[in-house]
């Protein structure tokens, strides 16, 4: 067995008049993520913890924020090219762990939907899934709702053989 673990992470700023992208829903909140994509700071640290458990590059080697090509586009389309280059590798996905650090708006409700999409996204179980939130108790730049962060972490195992 060939397990791997990898951690990813991401910041983006808040601003009124942009959208909250997480875990490919919409937020309804007054402020959104200021980005070149979506801005989706939870699937960004998916991707970056996926590549970096199989060794690959970070996200924006892959997607950069200065390519046509990936302006405004969803981060569930990220999400999918990420896994279709892990599996490439010869790996499958364990599971994945994210934190959103998020001063307003409660997340809580909206977890279950995100879990969803991401398991869709990943082809995996939800069970393979887990997304939390948490404030920085009004600490910081996500405290003060400047910004707003994800942590993630994945395991992913070297297949013996992969059915695409």
């Amino acid at each position: 067995m060939n397990f791997r673990i990898g951690y990813g992470y991401d910041v983006h700023r808040l601003a009124e008049g942009e959208e909250l992208w997480l875990g490919g829903i919409l937020i309804p909140f007054e402020k959104g993520t200021v980005a070149h994509s979506d801005g989706d700071v939870l699937i960004h640290a998916l991707c970056d913890a996926l590549l970096g458990a199989a060794g690959l590059r970070d996200i924006g080697y892959y997607f950069p924020d200065n390519s046509e090509e990936f302006k405004n586009i969803s981060s569930l389309i990220l999400l999918e090219k990420t896994v279709q280059l892990i599996r490439a590798e010869g790996f499958i996905i364990g599971n994945a762990d994210v934190t959103v650090c998020i001063q307003k708006p409660k997340l809580m409700d909206f977890i279950p939907e995100m879990k969803n999409k991401l398991a869709a996204g990943m082809g995996v179980e939800i069970n393979q899934v887990s997304v939390k939130a948490t404030t920085t108790e009004k600490l910081g730049f996500v405290g003060s709702g400047e910004g707003i962060s994800a942590h993630a972490v994945a395991l992913i195992e070297k297949a013996e053989f992969i059915n695409d």
